[in-house]
């Protein structure tokens, strides 16, 4: 028997199959979740995990693509969001949207 409740009747008598779950009271068999991914965690340049809303700072000078601008070392950004890609970190840094890589910056 498991914790797992039948969505049918909502009995808490369940058999564990392979595949499936059975329910010994009225029996309904359904198919069993496959187990949630691990939540990613992104590390700034130190080890730190790093969660929505942190501040960084940069920890060297970056070159802006496309452009002759360059971001300073010691740079702070404040509400960063952290999203899937090659660049993990999405900010704004004087107003224009930027997409950073947690190995440049450190927590705050």
């Amino acid at each position: 028997m498991s914790e797992q409740r039948c969505p049918i009747c909502t009995m808490n008598d369940v058999l564990a199959h392979a595949e499936r779950w059975e329910c010994a009271t009225c029996g309904h068999e359904w198919i069993r979740a496959a187990a949630a991914p691990a939540a990613r965690v992104v590390k700034d340049a130190h080890g730190q995990a790093l969660a929505d809303g942190d501040t960084v700072v940069l920890i060297k000078d970056l070159k802006l693509r496309g452009s002759s601008e360059v971001l300073k070392q010691g740079t702070k950004v404040k509400g960063i969001r952290l999203v899937d890609g090659d660049h993990e970190i999405d900010c704004r840094i004087d107003g224009s949207p930027m997409g950073l890589k947690a190995e440049f910056v450190k927590k705050a």
